[in-house]
């Protein structure tokens, strides 16, 4: 594993073993990679715990998730190992066939899911993702491409459909600008790519506010998974891009997560 670990264990709150902060200086990123990391204040360790990765919005950092939940209690009230890196501010979680040294989906791969794997050794059978807005996008990705490390997924408030965000969000940065290059904008797309789940098996949630401006491309990933048939959870609901529906949602997704945990234990 190439890269350089470097603020190692940087202790950041009172309870100093349920918080650590870990930075990555990775040979796929332009800047260094800051991880959040929340275990359950009750263990000594990790060790068998399941584990979820977060991840942000379009604009936000490491921290955006913390701010809206309030991580630690999450970590305390459900029992899980909550990972939380950063996007960079506009990685979109994939790797940019334009941009070389933004290349998140072999970070995230290659480098810092066999390191909390290592470092913390969860159950890795139950390994979560799930995100927001951008990282909404990349937890769904993410999940499509490599489902075999997953139990499920999780998307809210996700821009599932790349071309909704034309002229925005960063991704002429990592895609290259339309309307040029309108089919590699699509190719990247989650909904161009759920098909690739249809044998798979595996149950996931993504959810949207009916005043989001996702919502409509929300709405056609939903008829595509019926289509598909897949395992795919849709919750549709009064909301709009903001705070304040992601918290509400949040809590939704991990209930969802739990008990789909409990549903495995029972059928083992």
């Amino acid at each position: 594993m190439r890269f350089t670990l470097w603020a190692v264990l940087v202790f950041i709150c009172l309870n100093v073993s349920a918080q650590e902060q870990l930075v990555y200086q990775s040979k796929f990123l332009a800047k260094p990679d800051t991880v959040w990391v929340f275990k359950p204040k009750r263990m000594s360790n990790a060790e068998g715990l399941p584990m979820i990765f977060l991840l942000h919005g379009y604009s936000g950092s490491y921290k955006q998730w913390h701010s809206i939940m309030d991580a630690q209690k999450y970590a305390d009230d459900y029992g899980f190992l909550i990972v939380c890196p950063d996007g960079l501010y506009q990685s979109w979680y994939f790797n940019s066939p334009v941009k070389k040294d933004s290349q998140f989906e072999s970070f995230f791969f290659d480098e810092l899911f066999p390191d909390m794997v290592k470092r913390f050794k969860p159950n890795q059978s139950k390994v979560m993702i799930s995100g927001l807005s951008m990282g909404g996008h990349g937890a769904l990705h993410l999940f499509i491409q490599k489902p075999e490390l997953f139990l499920s997924a999780g998307s809210t408030s996700g821009g599932v459909q790349l071309t909704d965000a034309f002229g925005k969000y960063g991704l002429g940065d990592l895609l290259g600008n339309p309307p040029k290059d309108d089919e590699l904008w699509k190719k990247y797309s989650v909904i161009n790519n759920i098909q690739k789940l249809a044998n798979v098996g595996k149950p996931f949630i993504f959810d949207c506010g009916a005043s989001d401006f996702f919502y409509q491309s929300n709405n056609e990933l939903k008829q595509k998974c019926d289509q598909l048939k897949l395992k795919a959870t849709y919750i549709s609901q009064p909301g709009t891009h903001n705070r304040a529906y992601w918290a509400k949602s949040i809590k939704q997704q991990f209930d969802y997560f739990n008990k789909l945990l409990a549903e495995t234990a029972n059928s083992n």
